[in-house]
C-alpha cells in the first residue's frame, strides 16, 4: 500500500509517467545493511559496538577480527568502488564547492537544510528524535562538521574521516529508525518507513542540487559540466549513505528529474515544518553567549531570515512562516558582489584555485568555532526527545 503521504498521484502520472509509482515504493523501504548493524551492536556491551564500529571505518573491517557478520557485509559493501565512480570529477565537484566558500554555508543553512523540514512526513524522524528544537545550534555545528570533513582532499576515500563520519551519520539513522519504529507511535500507512529511501534520496538532493540552485540565484556561474561534477561527488555520498543506486542521480539533469516527481507528489508544509524552520533561524539568538554576540543575535538573525525567504521563494517562505525584512533590499548586492567576483575569476583564474584554499579554510575555521572544542563522535541517539504534532500528514 502507498503511504497517504504520497499526494498528487493521478497529476504526477500525467507528468512523469510510470517514475510516480517506482517511486512510491521507496517510501516502505529502508537500509537492511544498516538496520542490521544496528541490531547487532544492540546484542554487544554498551559502548563496545561502537567502538567496533568505529575501527572498522578507520581501519577496514578486514583488520577488526572481531567484528560481527553484520559489520562484516556493511563494511564489504562500502568499501567496494563502485564501476561508475570518477576521482577526478569527485575532486572537480568537490573543489566546486569550496570555491564558494561563506556563500555555500549560506545556502546550506538557508535553503538546504530548511528544505528538509518541509515535507510533512519527512520531518516526523527529526521531531521524534527532538534534535534540532532542543540543540539546533549543535545540530547545525555537526552538519557543518560532515559537510567539511567530505570536502577535504580525498575526504570520502574508504578510511578518510569524511567517510568515517558518513558512515557513522548512516548508522545514527538506522538507529533512530529502530527506536521510532519500536516506539508505537510511528504511523507508517501515513508516512512509510522512517528515514526511508524515499527521504535519503531527497537528502543527497538538498546538499547537491539544492546547493547548485542557491549559489545561481546568488550570482554564482556554475555551468553545467561542474553542476553534473558536484552531483557526482554526492552519488558518492549518498551511496555511502545507504540510497539504493537507483535513486542516485548521475548528473545534473537526472537530479532535476527526482526533484520534479518528488516536488509534485509532497504535501504542503505543517506546523513541525514551521517549528522547525523556526528553531533553525533563531541559532544566531541561542549560540550568543557574550554581550556582543548577544547584540548582534538580531541583526544576524534578521539578515539570515531575508537571505532564507530568497532563497526559497515567497510562496514557500510565507508557508513556512519566514518573515518578510527591509533586509531583503540588500541581496542585489549580494548577487552584484558575487558576478563581480566570478568575473574576477574568469580573468584571472589563479584567483579561483586560492578561492578553493580560502573555502576549505572557511570551513575548518568555522566548525571550530561553532563546535568551541566540544567533541563530535557521532554516536547513535539512546533514546527519543520529541513526538509528533497531532494532524494529518
Amino acid at each position: 500500500m502507498i503511504p497517504s503521504r504520497f499526494v498528487g498521484r493521478d497529476a504526477a502520472r500525467a507528468r512523469f509517467g510510470a517514475r510516480v509509482d517506482r517511486l512510491a515504493t521507496f517510501l516502505s523501504e529502508s537500509d537492511p545493511l544498516a538496520d542490521a548493524v544496528v541490531l547487532a551492536l544492540a546484542a554487544l556491551p554498551p559502548g563496545e559496538g561502537f567502538r567496533l564500529f568505529s575501527e572498522c571505518a578507520a581501519k577496514g573491517v578486514d583488520a577488526v577480527p572481531l567484528a560481527p557478520d553484520a559489520l562484516r557485509a556493511f563494511f564489504h559493501e562500502t568499501e567496494q568502488t563502485p564501476a561508475w565512480f570518477d576521482p577526478v570529477r569527485a575532486e572537480r565537484g568537490r573543489r566546486v564547492f569550496l570555491r564558494y566558500g561563506p556563500l555555500a554555508g549560506i545556502v546550506l543553512g538557508g535553503r538546504s537544510l530548511i528544505l528538509g523540514y518541509v515535507s510533512p512526513a519527512g520531518n516526523k524522524p527529526l521531531v521524534f528524535s527532538g534534535r534540532l528544537a532542543a540543540q539546533a545550534p549543535r545540530r547545525l555545528a555537526e552538519t557543518g562538521r560532515f559537510v567539511q570533513a567530505i570536502a577535504e582532499p580525498h575526504g570520502t576515500d574508504v578510511g578518510a574521516e569524511g567517510y568515517q563520519i558518513t558512515l557513522k551519520v548512516r548508522i545514527m539513522h538506522a538507529q533512530v529508525r529502530r527506536m521510532i519504529e519500536l516506539s508505537g507511535k510511528w504511523r507508517p500507512a501515513e508516512w512509510g518507513r522512517p528515514i526511508n529511501q524515499h527521504d535519503m534520496a531527497g537528502t543527497t538532493l538538498l546538499f547537491s542540487l539544492a546547493v547548485i540552485d542557491g549559489l545561481r540565484s546568488l550570482g554564482a556561474r556554475i555551468d553545467r559540466q561542474e553542476a553534473d561534477d558536484y552531483v557526482h561527488l554526492w552519488r558518492v555520498i549518498g551511496r555511502l549513505m545507504g540510497v539504493s543506486a537507483e535513486l542516485l542521480p548521475a548528473c545534473e539533469a537526472d537530479a532535476i528529474a527526482l526533484a520534479e516527481v518528488i516536488a509534485a507528489t509532497q504535501a504542503p508544509p505543517d506546523d513541525d515544518a514551521r517549528a522547525l524552520t523556526s528553531a533553525l533561524l533563531r541559532v544566531p539568538h541561542e549560540e550568543a553567549t557574550t554581550p556582543i554576540e548577544r547584540l548582534l543575535a538580531r541583526p544576524r538573525a534578521a539578515l539570515g531570515g531575508a537571505v532564507t525567504r530568497h532563497l526559497l521563494g515567497a510562496e514557500l517562505a510565507d508557508e513556512l512562516g519566514v518573515p518578510s525584512t527591509p533586509l531583503s533590499a540588500a541581496l542585489p548586492l549580494l548577487r552584484g558582489v558575487t558576478r563581480a567576483r566570478e568575473l574576477v575569476h574568469a580573468i584571472a583564474p589563479g584567483r579561483r584555485e586560492r578561492a578553493v584554499d580560502a573555502g576549505l579554510a572557511y570551513w575548518r575555521g568555522v566548525v571550530a568555532r561553532a563546535l568551541r572544542g566540544r567533541p563530535t563522535g557521532f554516536q547513535p541517539p539512546e533514546g527519543l526527545r520529541g513526538v509528533p504534532r497531532p494532524g494529518p500528514a
